[in-house]
């Protein structure tokens, strides 16, 4: 178990999304009881057996860092937040389908994260239109959860999933929309499953990334920060 080959994804959005639910449900599989806010950045793990099933099969741990803050931090915030998206591997962009500016937020949060290293320039958004040009030359792979879905009224969830069905779109991503106090949502063999599958195996096979021209292995050490720490494991 020591030996296996770790890889980093960072799970954002807005405090009050339910990052830290949607994070114990995908590495205990079972309903988080208590929810709490996060302070820092909590580090949760799940095993994920790699192209399951073929010649290739290999089993890597998924160490998800689920960051806490408000995306309008003041600077010396942001600031000690880009510790942790040092050699990131892939994003979780988590937003709450009852909150639209949760939503609107996940573009900035996009922004905090892969351009950590240079200085803010410009504006994200441009007549309330994605600017695409930001992460033209993005390799990191980016997954967009939606939560809360037991939460809109019947007759408003098409309305609202095909609003949402916009971002995964312009971050070139695939979408879930799930209730993370629903563990049937994530039930093995469901399209929600697949998808999960589907974008830690995209993670895995983009874990080296170039930086500078040189290539940058990926995340290779546990630590601790803020209130969390490594928790326990959870097998696909």
């Amino acid at each position: 178990m020591a030996a296996l080959d770790r890889v980093k994804v960072l799970v954002l959005g807005d405090s009050g999304v339910g990052k830290s639910s949607l994070v114990h449900l995908l590495c205990q599989n079972q309903v988080l009881g208590n929810p709490s806010w996060t302070v820092g950045c909590s580090v949760d793990v799940r095993i994920h057996d790699y192209k399951e099933g073929t010649p290739e099969e290999k089993t890597y741990y998924i160490e998800l860092w689920d960051v806490g803050g408000s995306v309008g931090s003041a600077s010396s915030v942001k600031s000690t937040r880009a510790v942790f998206y040092n050699l990131l591997n892939g994003i979780i962009l988590v937003h709450d389908l009852t909150n639209k500016k949760s939503s609107q937020n996940l573009y900035r949060w996009s922004l905090e994260a892969l351009n950590r290293d240079v200085a803010p320039t410009g504006v994200l958004v441009t007549n309330g239109d994605y600017d695409r040009e930001q992460f033209a030359d993005n390799q990191i792979p980016l997954l967009v959860i939606g939560t809360k879905l037991d939460q809109i009224p019947e007759a408003k969830r098409n309305e609202v999933l095909t609003r949402t069905a916009f971002l995964a779109e312009d971050f070139n991503a695939e979408e879930i929309n799930l209730d993370c106090t629903n563990p049937r949502y994530l039930a093995a063999g469901s399209s929600n499953a697949v998808k999960l599958s589907r974008f830690f195996d995209k993670v895995i096979e983009k874990r080296y990334f170039l930086r500078d021209g040189n290539q940058i292995p990926g995340f290779s050490e546990r630590k601790r920060f803020g209130g969390g720490t490594l928790k326990s494991l959870h097998y696909d």
